[in-house]
């Protein structure tokens, strides 16, 4: 009698126990993916400002078509590689495919505002200050959001690959998520710098 009882016992133990570790490994997925949207929201206002800059400093910049043209491939290539993290944040393809994407953007933009810095209308015209700013606050928003995102990777891929989680995370398809880096960092974490 006794030892069915202990038995009971361990066995009770075990199943809350896996509940617990199960749960916490829910959680922690769903904490991923909800500091994927937060990167999400600031990309997709990060895009959709390009096609106003670029109108903008398409009248000024008549002779520059090849610069402007490849701000806005770089930006739909930046919003399809974005599309695509979306559906699978955290896995390494997207996140990989996502940083380039991002990082070619930003090396557009950088040409686009060097290039401006010979049109001194441009320079002075209220709507390119006023998207540059957006831009620049966007930039540092993508930041903070990706700061959050990469924390949140990091918290479940070691919650994920402890003892005893380890045991249950590939059984259940808990897979490692992979953090969000940019291939030009520098670029990236420091938003557009110019002066107008």
């Amino acid at each position: 009698m006794l030892t069915t009882i202990v038995v009971i016992v361990i066995a009770v133990v075990l199943i809350v126990a896996f509940v617990g570790i199960y749960n916490s490994l829910v959680r922690m997925r769903n904490q991923v993916k909800n500091a994927w949207a937060q990167i999400d929201v600031q990309l997709k206002r990060r895009h959709d400002l390009i096609p106003n800059l670029v109108e903008t400093a398409k009248g000024y910049m008549a002779h520059e078509r090849e610069t402007l043209e490849a701000v806005i491939n770089a930006r739909n290539q930046a919003v399809s590689a974005a599309g695509a993290a979306a559906a699978k944040p955290g896995d390494a393809a997207a996140m990989g495919a996502l940083g380039g994407a991002e990082s070619m953007l930003t090396q557009s933009l950088g040409r686009l505002f060097a290039l401006a810095e010979a049109y001194p209308d441009l320079k002075a015209n209220q709507n390119m200050l006023a998207i540059q700013e957006e831009l620049t606050s966007t930039e540092n928003k993508v930041a903070f959001s990706r700061q959050a995102f990469n924390d949140a990777v990091t918290a479940y891929n070691t919650y994920r690959a402890t003892f005893p989680p380890v045991l249950l995370a590939g059984p259940f398809g808990f897979e490692p998520a992979t953090r969000l880096e940019f291939e030009d960092r520098e670029a990236i974490q420091a938003a557009p710098k110019v002066s107008f």
